[in-house]
């Protein structure tokens, strides 16, 4: 256990963005263009999050016929009217969710053991890398937690319990509080 006063990890609210969920089937229908012409990204695999080349955009898979599109919150709107005009005769939902979700970026070596002690997840890096993502909880909380690097990931829940997931973020990443569980601390 660690005991040099020093916090799990780096916690920060991720700066605003702008997310469209997206419903609709993945190997039919026009969805697969529609996202690509809208956002430049290719649908992901199933458990996996598409990153733009230049990190402004991801496409993270949320279920079988469930996607969320992030990307500036200037690009919004284009993006909804986008996707809604090419998806119009398809059996498919786009719904504008950008003010729905607070997202939290965890910064540091620590992550996935400040995230382990919340989440019923295996945050090893064998089995959650860079690219992953999983809907599950944090405590209470509903909460999607997705890897964008080795040592950074995001972790979502809606709006209404930002101050709650924070304050469990923060009391799980407290100074002292490396449990070993990845080897780290």
């Amino acid at each position: 256990m660690s005991g040099n006063g020093e916090a799990l990890v780096r916690i920060t609210p991720a700066p605003a963005r702008g997310m469209i969920a997206l419903r609709g089937a993945p190997d039919g229908g026009g969805l697969a263009a529609a996202v690509r012409k809208a956002s430049g990204l290719d649908l992901p695999p199933v458990r996996r999050v598409t990153f733009g080349a230049e990190g402004a955009r991801a496409l993270a898979w949320m279920g079988p016929d469930e996607f969320l599109l992030m990307l500036p919150p200037e690009e919004t709107d284009a993006a909804l009217a986008g996707l809604e005009a090419a998806l119009a005769g398809d059996f498919a939902l786009v719904a504008d969710v950008s003010d729905m979700r607070a997202v939290f970026r965890l910064e540091g070596a620590g992550w996935r053991e400040t995230l382990a002690k919340l989440c019923p997840v295996d945050f090893a890096p064998a089995a959650f890398g860079p690219g992953d993502i999983r809907r599950s909880r944090a405590a209470q909380v509903a909460a999607a937690v997705w890897c964008e690097a080795e040592d950074v990931a995001h972790i979502a829940c809606f709006r209404s319990v930002a101050g709650y997931m924070g304050d469990l973020l923060a009391n799980a990443a407290r100074p002292g509080g490396a449990t070993g569980l990845y080897g780290r601390g």
